[in-house]
């Protein structure tokens, strides 16, 4: 039963990982003004740097979930170790180009200082947790670079959390600009919350600590 659970578990986590990724095309498809981004005010909608920075962000942002998922599955590890590392090294170049494209429209975020500040602070900790993830991998430290990947998937999954948790804080509140502010942190904190957890579980178990 554990064990269909956790199955379960994993195709669930894969296809929201998956739809939320191929979830910045519709941008492309739909009305531009689609989304978050009829939210904001003409003035930014007109700013090119913005609006490059905005699709940088999701684009690779989108990509990002698209290949960092897969980095989770011990099978493909053992069957196709090239197609792991090729895969994480297309995950860290999109989290270097969508995380640092974040940080800058997080500084526009619709609901202010609260909001700017949540959609910050997520940009910076997925940008230094794959870097160190990058680091310990280069250092041979195995455990490091899982336990580090974890964190910064966990950050990285927050534009699935986002979509989950707005529309119920929108409900509860009755306000989008209300719930956005809360959504800025709600939509990360619990994912890095949980990943954290895992990470010492996973280090009570390699060290044998009761």
């Amino acid at each position: 039963m554990q064990n269909l659970l956790s199955k379960i578990s994993w195709w669930i986590f894969a296809i929201s990982c998956i739809l939320i990724g191929l979830y910045p095309f519709i941008y492309f498809i739909l009305d531009p003004a689609f989304g978050l981004l009829s939210t904001k005010s003409p003035q930014l909608l007109a700013d090119m740097l913005w609006t490059t920075f905005f699709y940088g962000h999701i684009i690779f942002g989108g990509i990002a979930l698209l290949t960092g998922w897969s980095q989770f599955s011990a099978s493909l590890r053992r069957k196709n170790l090239s197609l792991h590392r090729n895969l994480g090294k297309a995950y860290m170049l999109s989290v270097l180009m969508s995380g640092s494209c974040g940080i800058y429209i997080g500084c526009f975020a619709t609901g202010g200082i609260i909001s700017s500040v949540g959609f910050i602070s997520l940009g910076i900790i997925w940008l230094v947790s794959t870097f160190m993830a990058l680091l310990a991998i280069r250092n041979k430290d195995i455990a490091a670079h899982q336990n580090w990947m974890t964190i910064s998937y966990a950050g990285c999954f927050g534009a699935v959390t986002l979509r989950i948790w707005l529309p119920i804080l929108i409900a509860l509140t009755g306000s989008f600009k209300v719930a956005y502010p809360m959504v800025a942190w709600v939509s990360w904190v619990p994912n890095i919350l949980v990943a954290l957890f895992l990470v010492q579980n996973r280090k009570r178990k390699l060290h044998k600590i009761p």
